[in-house]
This record gives C-alpha cells, sequence and structure tokens, in this order.
C-alpha cells in the first residue's frame, strides 16, 4: 500500500529513516533547526524544509498537505515534538512556560488542516501527565480518530529491540478503525538487545581520539582525574568503587548519595542507558565504555548506534565539522529509528487488514 506521510520536528531523521524501512514514502521532513538538512537528506529520500512549526501552524498550517501526495492510498502525519518541557529532568516542575510546551497545539492544528488518514506522536512517557497532552488527544477525539488505548501507548525500547532503558509513549490515531502497536517483539528480560550486541565490533579507542575508519567513531577526551576514575570503574559499578579521593564533593552529601551512575560503566549485558544529548560525557550518566582497556565514554557512532540508526548513518558532509555537541544533539534528540519502523510497519499492517476486509465484503 503506498503511504505518503510528512514528518514534523524531524529532526537528523530517525522517525523518517523507520517509517522509509517499513515501506512508507515520507515526502518531507520540517524542522526548525538547519543543522538537520544534510543528515535528513542524505540519509533519507525525503527533502528537508527549514521551518518553525509554530508559526507554520499558526499562519498557514494547511501548507504541510501540500507536500503530501493526493493519489497516495493513506496520507500520514507523525511528529515528535520537542520533549524538553515534559523530559523526567525537569524533575515534576511546571513547564508550562517552556518556550516548545505548544508545539502539540501546533501538531494538532495541522492535523486539523491537513485531515490525513493516520496521525502518529512520539514523545518522553511523561508528557501523558500534561495539559497540552490531554488537549491533544481530545483534540484528535473530536475530530473523528481512533485512538490507540492507554495500555497500548507505552514503549519500553528494549521491548522493541532497542538497546537502550529508554522510556516513550506514542499515540496512533486513523480515520478508519482503531490501530494499536500490539505485543512488543521482546517481552522477556532474557531476549532484550544488549550493548555489546550493538556496538562490540568497532574498533578500539581512546579517549579523545577518532578512528580512521569512521569519522563519527569519535570519543570526547578526559582529564587525567577522570580518566582515574573509569579506570577504577567496573561495569555496572558505582563511584563507591573509587578511592575516597576521587570521589566528589556531592557524592558526600545525602543528597548525593543516590545518583550512582553518574560516571558509571555501562554493562556489555544489559541496554544501555537512555542516550541523552550527552551521552559522549562520561559525567552525564553512566556513559562510560564496558571494555576496561577503553576508558572513556562512547562515541558519537556508539550513541549513533544505539540509538538504532543504521551504521552508515552520516551526520556530517566534512571531517572538519565533526563537533561533539553538535552531533550529540542530533543524535540524543532523535526518535529511534527502529521505533519509527515499528510504527510504519503497524501502519502498514492495517492497511492490508482492511484492503483483505474490503474485498471479502465486496465479494
Amino acid at each position: 500500500m503506498h503511504v505518503s506521510a510528512v514528518d514534523l520536528f524531524c529532526g537528523a531523521g530517525g522517525m523518517t529513516n523507520g517509517l522509509e524501512a517499513a515501506g512508507i514514502t515520507v515526502e518531507a521532513g520540517l524542522d526548525v533547526d538547519p543543522d538537520c538538512e544534510f543528515p535528513y537528506e542524505h540519509n533519507n529520500d525525503a527533502e528537508f524544509v527549514e521551518y518553525d512549526i509554530g508559526e507554520l501552524a499558526r499562519d498557514e498550517p494547511e501548507k504541510v498537505g501540500e507536500y503530501l501526495n493526493s493519489q497516495a492510498d493513506a496520507t500520514l502525519v507523525a511528529g515528535c515534538a520537542p520533549c524538553q518541557p515534559f523530559s523526567p529532568l525537569t524533575h515534576g516542575s511546571d513547564s508550562s512556560e517552556h518556550e516548545k510546551y505548544g508545539m502539540l497545539d501546533a501538531f494538532l492544528e495541522i492535523v486539523r488542516h491537513v485531515e490525513p488518514d493516520f496521525v502518529a506522536m512520539e514523545n518522553v512517557y511523561e508528557v501523558r501527565n500534561t495539559d497540552v497532552y490531554e488537549d491533544f488527544v481530545d483534540g484528535l477525539d473530536e475530530l473523528g480518530y481512533n485512538l490507540n488505548p492507554e495500555e497500548d501507548r507505552r514503549v519500553y525500547c528494549p521491548e522493541y529491540d532497542i538497546p537502550q532503558t529508554r522510556r516513550r509513549w506514542i499515540v496512533l490515531a486513523s480515520r478508519e478503525g482503531r490501530i494499536d502497536l500490539g505485543d512488543p517483539i521482546n517481552s522477556h528480560p532474557d531476549n532484550y538487545p544488549s550493548v555489546r550486541d550493538y556496538i562490540d565490533d568497532l574498533p578500539q579507542l581512546r579517549a579523545g581520539e577518532r578512528s580512521g575508519e569512521d569519522w563519527l567513531h569519535s570519543a570526547r577526551d578526559l582529564s587525567e582525574t577522570n580518566l582515574e576514575r573509569i579506570r577504577e570503574s567496573r561495569p555496572g559499578g558505582t563511584w563507591r568503587d573509587w578511592p575516597e579521593r576521587l570521589q566528589l564533593d556531592c557524592h558526600k552529601k545525602a543528597s548525593g548519595q543516590t545518583y550512582e551512575s553518574v560516571y558509571g560503566r555501562m554493562k556489555p549485558t544489559d541496554p544501555a542507558p537512555t542516550i541523552t544529548t550527552q551521552f559522549y560525557n562520561l559525567g552525564s550518566g553512566r556513559f562510560g565504555h564496558y571494555d576496561t582497556e577503553q576508558n572513556r565514554a562512547l562515541s558519537l557512532r556508539e550513541g549513533a548506534l544505539l540509538q538504532t540508526f543504521p551504521k552508515d548513518y552520516r551526520f556530517t558532509e566534512d571531517i572538519d565539522e565533526v563537533k561533539i555537541r553538535k552531533i550529540g544533539r542530533l543524535i540524543g534528540n532523535a526518535v529511534p529509528p527502529k521505533l519509527g519502523e515499528v510504527v510504519g510497519n503497524r501502519i502498514q499492517e492495517f492497511l492490508e487488514w482492511s484492503d483483505r476486509q474490503a474485498t471479502v465484503t465486496d465479494f
């Protein structure tokens, strides 16, 4: 079935890459960040369009429909509105004044004017507790969409073959019948993908080194103190493994006792922690390499692989443009492509089922 799609807030192309792997034609990706243009267009068969989606929704939301193919069997508007206002890093504080809080309203406004056959909304798990999310799902319901039930919206990434403990929330909406995410791929922890499954075959690196075989396999340098800390760290361990002289002042306070993963090494047999925009930074979480001969945090390529980007996915055109912070942000903000593929497959399966039902009825 020919599904024509537009990807809102497309970033570097994670959702688009997954949808295309499922056989969906993504016509265009829209995002305000010009840094996304090269990775989006180089790795996908879609056009990148630089737009402030908030302004677009306010001034000409119907314009998004111009990118969709009206001759397709079905149309889809997908998107992951910026998750910063809803992130667990806000620690439950009121974020309704955040400049990006209203982007779900913009998403709904575009859907209201474009009227696609399907809508797919992906975001952080915590989005479900916000007023703007309630307005979004209520708005879809008022527009006549059938929504997957709440118990079907929770995504724990290892259950979908994504090797990180990321939790996400996905709303699927259809004009013709209800479409669900359905059962996970991996229902038992013994079958969860591991860090080692995804990055063990990459060349060894030292902190501050870049592989000659792959520009993106590049690791951030470490201070001598942090090199000592990671040398004293064991996979899955904590800062309590260090000698006292290496412990941070915050670790000695009651408020810092529970932050055990910071500066830690990952366990090779487990999924990685959530790949954030700071995954290349040893002090930002349990992002130390599990190999005790590689005393460093994750490389950019390793972060991309743990996000399930293809191994040859390029984020920059030139080696001189490999900026760790910029590319780390593009990778960490992305929808894991495998999650986009799950969404695309469910839409394709639903359409095939609908087509069979129509054939039986006609007969």
